[in-house]
């Protein structure tokens, strides 16, 4: 047998049938797949991602369950540093589209089922008493996951914050609050402290300010132009401001825009330059379904569309990109990706690789449980079936268009 037929056989989810070779995809003809079709794919698809961290860390059996990978270059840090990496990264996708209501579909039946298991995850995560308690003081590593973790609340709060008992969010409070130890580098970490105060004062908690007006300040003076921002002092050619950059930028603005028109100033100022990196995003995907893997961290996978996936979901995708386009180029994208062997191991757990498994690939930090930051490409799961997103017609994207002699938007630099 061989291991493309154990893969298919193996597979938990019944909708599969979009990885099958040969199988006419968005790639060939957009038309053919449906809207129905490919908010499918991709709901089907998180499931698959989700349930395997989640379900066995809802009983306190992640650790015990999980087999983990790490990278051949690995730098020597606690190694227990990747049951946060794979919860954190998880949730911060998974959140949006468990923000939708409950409902009796099968699609609404897995959110439920998730949203079970996340809730108790929760419990097990901030309590010291937990098999599963996650790795809150050792190493710097964990500022970052939990900055995932906070976004996961900004983005879901009456799902996944305010249904939580007052214990356990007393516990992520004085977790939070304890991150305050982390001095951060001049990079994208400081996006990372700055989320989780921004979380805190959301919740009407003590927060740092200055944490957050130092992460504002710098990013403001390493942005290099036509919606790129330099990850330092030093511009870094990679997908950082997909990761990273540009979704905390904007989310931890919009919660700030309270303190004033400043702030309402530099909020649309950002949502401008994040419209620009994504029209950049939607031109590199390629009329075959994939993009360029360069720079650091290319094992993300599909977290680097992570502001066209935002963009979608709050109904602001850039002028002249529609969203018939961005369905079909990022369903490309997904069933390019997901229909290469060795994405999973035996036990449904993401491994190290860009397509497939690729373990040399893998940064000196990185673990399968980072892999899990491909769930910010499914934020637009958050809009409800009936939206215009998933119902519009599947369109060809620009490279698609280009590369087909079909008329495609000319491309300038921006001035702001």
């Amino acid at each position: 047998m061989t291991a493309r037929r154990k893969f298919l056989q193996s597979a938990s989810l019944i909708g599969l049938g979009w990885l099958l070779p040969g199988k006419t995809t968005a790639t060939e003809n957009p038309a053919v797949v449906t809207a129905v079709d490919d908010r499918k794919n991709w709901y089907e698809l998180l499931y698959k991602l989700a349930k395997p961290v989640l379900e066995p860390m809802s009983r306190d059996q992640l650790k015990a369950d999980m087999d983990v990978e790490y990278s051949p270059a690995w730098d020597g840090r606690d190694k227990g540093v990747a049951y946060m990496e794979a919860f954190g990264r998880l949730i911060a996708g998974l959140a949006p589209w468990l923000a939708l209501p409950a409902d009796g579909t099968e699609e609404g039946k897995k959110r439920t089922e998730l949203l079970g298991y996340l809730l108790k995850a929760h419990t097990h995560a901030v309590n010291p008493k937990s098999k599963d308690y996650l790795t809150w003081h050792k190493e710097g590593q964990p500022l970052v996951d939990a900055a995932y973790i906070a976004h996961s609340f900004l983005r879901a709060p009456k799902q996944t914050w305010e249904p939580l008992d007052a214990v356990t969010r007393q516990h992520y409070i004085e977790h939070f609050k304890s991150l305050r130890r982390v001095k951060t580098p001049y990079n994208n970490w400081l996006l990372f402290a700055a989320m989780v105060e921004t979380f805190l004062f959301s919740i009407g908690e003590a927060y740092d300010p200055f944490r957050i007006d130092l992460a504002l300040r710098k990013h403001e003076e390493w942005y290099a132009g036509d919606g790129w921002f330099k990850d330092g002092e030093v511009f870094h050619f990679d997908y950082y401001n997909g990761y990273v950059i540009h979704p905390m930028l904007l989310d931890i603005l919009q919660v700030m825009k309270v303190q004033g028109k400043q702030m309402e100033e530099q909020y649309a100022l950002e949502l401008r330059r994040m419209q620009r990196y994504a029209e950049f995003l939607e031109r590199l995907i390629s009329p075959e379904g994939s993009f360029p893997a360069f720079g650091r961290s290319v094992t993300y996978r599909l977290g680097a569309f992570q502001p066209l996936s935002q963009l979608a979901l709050m109904d602001q995708l850039p002028e002249g990109i529609s969203r018939g386009q961005v369905r079909a180029s990022l369903s490309a994208v997904m069933n390019r990706m997901f229909s290469i062997d060795g994405n999973f191991n035996k036990q449904g757990y993401l491994r190290l690789g860009f397509a497939g498994h690729q373990p040399d690939l893998a940064d000196y930090y990185s673990n399968s449980g980072s892999m899990y930051l491909t769930s910010l490409g499914f934020l637009q799961l958050g809009l409800p079936v009936n939206h215009s997103f998933w119902t519009s017609p599947a369109e060809d994207w620009t490279s698609k268009k280009a590369w087909t002699g079909k008329a495609f938007k000319k491309d300038y630099a921006v001035g702001y």
